[in-house]
């Protein structure tokens, strides 16, 4: 019956045009997201191009937040790479000068939150050599 419902849908063009419009969204957030890491990136006195290249961007953002950039190979070892994830969150609102709770922001409301610290006054500060 679910197979009906949905090739009614198909057949009806709701289906695609919705799919259209979450792909414009879509779209719109990464590029979004994009430029708000090019500007993080130059708040840090990095190039703001080294946010484009896979892998790149990550050893170049573990610099940033950790102060060692090869702390990212951490990131391909399961399980670590979630709790490593959130406490990267916590750390770049540290090393941006704010505070534990807008890492809670960054790691829920990430693109919304890095836009804030991207465009906001925040000022870079070095990595955060908390406990987090």
């Amino acid at each position: 019956m679910e197979t009906l419902v949905s090739l009614l849908a198909y057949a009806d063009g709701t289906s695609q045009q919705a799919n259209a419009g979450s792909m414009v969204v879509s779209l719109a957030i990464s590029i979004i997201s994009l430029v708000a890491m090019w500007k993080l990136f130059e708040k840090a006195g990095e190039a703001g191009w080294k946010c484009i290249i896979p892998f790149y961007n990550l050893y170049t953002e573990f610099k940033i937040v950790y102060g060692n950039g090869w702390k990212f190979l951490l990131m391909f070892v399961p399980i670590l790479n979630i709790i490593l994830a959130f406490g990267m969150c916590i750390r770049m609102a540290h090393a941006y000068g704010k505070s534990t709770a807008f890492g809670v922001g960054l790691i829920f409301l990430g693109p919304i939150f890095m836009i804030i610290l991207a465009f906001g006054d925040a000022q870079y500060q070095g990595p955060y050599h908390g406990f987090i």
